[in-house]
């Protein structure tokens, strides 16, 4: 009877035993999957180029990171020049941002702590499909030759002209074409972001430079085309930059731009941009360097 009711025992107490992992386990995947408030941990501020926004990536990245952190992220969207101007005054806590040997710089200088590449993509020529320069013909795959022709024909171009990344490789197209094209009445500067600056060509019928990506969301509603593309220079990469407290007289939350530049750089959040797609075509190539 005594060795019966032992085993009776024994047995109880394994299933107890069982039921309480079985529990942990549960309460253990509850806390993982567990989202946080966005702000609950604080907030950070990013300075970025509109391209980022106006893609549409960030609606898709920052959800994610501020459920998993619970740090809020207030985004800045202007040009990479503004973007870095804004970190050397301590206006922004980490930057994501597109004018690679403009982001060294800033780091050299010791406003940035260390740089990190993130992802890529290419910009493209856009123009209507009446493409009066004929650049689908003579330069479909030059950019330089394209600028060439589109100088050569006085034919209106859209640019930017507001020191942001896509204005600084606009500008350094111009120079290897032999072109100074400020001042000229076929060159319109709109001071604006991507968006706005291809609203702008589409209302000319003109050309402009445009990163892959922003055409991609907005192209549905202009009527402007690809005329000149997959050109080496054309690569157009993107960095991550937290702002160095010791550099700028200002109160920085640099926990949590450490923390953002280390979730943007993990495999969760590089598989997220390549998952990126709009009408089935991807936008972004996720390339981190850690």
């Amino acid at each position: 009877m005594k060795k019966k009711l032992t085993l009776v025992l024994a047995a109880l107490l394994t299933m107890t035993m069982v039921i309480g992992l079985a529990g942990c386990s549960s309460n253990n995947n509850t806390a993982k999957t567990e989202k946080l408030e966005p702000g609950s941990n604080g907030e950070i501020i990013m300075a970025t180029t509109t391209s980022t926004q106006d893609s549409g990536l960030l609606d898709v990245l920052l959800p994610k990171f501020e459920e998993e952190t619970g740090i809020a992220v207030k985004v800045v969207a202007v040009g990479t020049g503004k973007a870095i101007e804004m970190g050397k005054n301590g206006e922004a806590d980490v930057l994501l941002v597109h004018a690679k040997s403009q982001e060294e710089d800033f780091v050299k200088e010791g406003y940035g702590i260390e740089r990190f590449d993130v992802m890529y993509n290419d910009f493209i020529v856009l123009g209507s499909k009446d493409d009066p320069a004929k650049l689908k013909e003579v330069a479909p795959n030059d950019a330089v030759k394209a600028f060439q022709t589109i100088a050569e024909t006085q034919s209106e171009f859209v640019s930017r002209g507001d020191k942001s990344g896509t204005h600084t490789k606009e500008l350094g197209l111009w120079e290897k074409a032999g072109v100074t094209p400020a001042g000229q009445p076929w060159y319109i500067e709109s001071g604006s972001g991507m968006g706005d600056t291809l609203k702008m060509a589409n209302e000319k019928l003109a050309y402009t430079l445009s990163d892959r990506a922003t055409w991609l969301n907005m192209k549905d509603n202009l009527d402007l085309e690809v005329v000149v593309e997959k050109d080496d220079n054309l690569y157009n990469q993107y960095g991550v930059i937290v702002v160095n407290p010791d550099k700028v007289s200002a109160e920085l939350n640099t926990d949590g731009a450490k923390k953002f530049q280390e979730w943007i750089l993990s495999d969760e959040a590089q598989k997220a941009i390549a998952d990126y797609k709009i009408n089935g075509e991807p936008t972004f190539v996720p390339n981190a360097s850690k």
